[in-house]
């Protein structure tokens, strides 16, 4: 159940949830492969929300540990089945209270609900948490021409040059751009760069996605070495 917040619990459960955030991740960044969060955290999941929040992070811990060997393809399809089946989504100005926020894949997962930028950014950190290189994924903003609306999508690629494959929440289906004619593209970004989009493949690359605050945000609630 999703309903507004007043200011005093938003600020609350905003500092309950980095406080997650910041746990959970110290652990997957010495893990390697072996990811387990403390108890303190699903305690502190299941008492800021209830117990299937609990359930929705051992199951992403689960995700994480049992996916290091398989192919590259069969990680995006279980990465991107996972959340898409997993998580509701719900609009920022409901969930957060807030016109835009971006989490964290534990503040995600523990509050059961987010917008399109939060699906794209739980499946990009979990991707590269079992190991798809960061080259290979950016997040992409496009337009949902039938929405007439701004959207975020994850994009794969194979090799530098290959077409994109979408990682969607609008879509349970991995396709290759070229088979999303309902999405525009604008914009693309990763750790490493931010890209002006094109029909196919990245684009030009303009800068640092540093520029980009929301971006920077999330990463600075995030530990070194997973950004």
């Amino acid at each position: 159940m999703f309903y507004f917040l007043n200011t005093k619990q938003w600020i609350i459960s905003i500092l309950c949830l980095f406080m997650l955030t910041i746990a959970a991740f110290q652990y997957l960044s010495r893990a390697n492969g072996n990811f387990t969060l403390d108890i303190s955290i699903l305690n502190t999941a299941e008492q800021e929300y209830d117990a299937m929040a609990r359930k929705r992070l051992l199951a992403w811990q689960d995700l994480i540990r049992n996916n290091q060997a398989i192919s590259e393809s069969k990680k995006l399809e279980k990465v991107n089945h996972f959340f898409n089946s997993t998580v509701a989504f719900v609009d920022d100005a409901i969930h957060w209270n807030k016109k835009d926020y971006w989490a964290t894949p534990v503040e995600f997962l523990a509050s059961d609900g987010g917008d399109c930028e939060d699906f794209s950014l739980a499946k990009y950190f979990t991707l590269k948490a079992i190991g798809v290189a960061e080259k290979k994924l950016t997040l992409t903003y496009v337009k949902a021409l039938e929405l007439n609306q701004a959207h975020m999508v994850l994009t794969y690629y194979s090799s530098p040059g290959a077409e994109p494959l979408i990682l969607d929440n609008l879509i349970r289906e991995i396709r290759p751009a070229s088979q999303r004619k309902d999405l525009l593209p604008v914009y693309s970004f990763n750790g490493s760069g931010l890209w002006l989009a094109k029909e196919r493949g990245r684009g030009k690359m303009v800068g640092s996605s540093d520029r980009l605050k929301k971006w920077t945000g999330v990463l600075q609630r995030m530990p070194e070495g997973l950004q």
